[in-house]
């Protein structure tokens, strides 16, 4: 897969740890940070002949919790304009199950809030594009800004399941 003039590789995990290709860190977040007992863990592994980054865990809802995340930001915590862009494509494996992309923006304060999309894995490698035309608000009243964009996250999300979720590939894909 080649990425064109109009598109901005963020991570192609060839960097063998948690650094991101636009040099920041991947990290992982669980609802323990506020009273959850989900558990993860995020490592480089190869999966099916691909470099990836694997985010596995333990999403359980017990004490108002709920989500297992990995997390990357994107201009040292400052907004990041991706208005050039028409959204994020993702290269993905994982365990059949629907993950979540969540925007965190310089316009949102509080850390629950966030815009969100969800998209499914299948064990196989697959392309997933979320264009940012189907991002929802989450506890916001504020439309969602493309060049206001701090974080990306990736985020198993909402019910008690195994997460399991290898990322290969995170790119904003140009406009068409």
């Amino acid at each position: 897969m080649n990425a064109s003039a109009e598109d901005l590789i963020i991570d192609d995990r060839s960097s063998g740890n948690t650094r991101s290709n636009i040099g920041s860190d991947w990290r992982l977040f669980t609802d323990r940070v506020m009273g959850g007992v989900s558990k993860g863990s995020l490592s480089p592994e190869q999966y099916q002949g691909k470099q990836c980054l694997r985010m596995t865990g333990e999403v359980s809802t017990e004490n108002n919790g709920g989500f297992v995340q990995m997390a990357l930001d994107l201009n040292d915590g400052k907004a990041f304009d991706a208005s050039n862009f028409e959204g994020l494509e993702l290269v993905v494996a994982g365990n059949n199950e629907v993950y979540n992309v969540h925007y965190r923006t310089s316009g949102l304060w509080m850390p629950w809030q966030s815009y969100r999309a969800s998209f499914k894995v299948s064990p196989e490698w697959g392309i997933v594009k979320i264009p940012f035309s189907t991002m929802t608000q989450y506890k916001t009243s504020k439309q969602f800004k493309a060049n206001h964009i701090k974080r990306i996250g990736l985020v198993a999300i909402g019910k008690n399941f195994d997460a399991d979720l290898c990322v290969a590939s995170v790119r904003f894909y140009g406009k068409q």
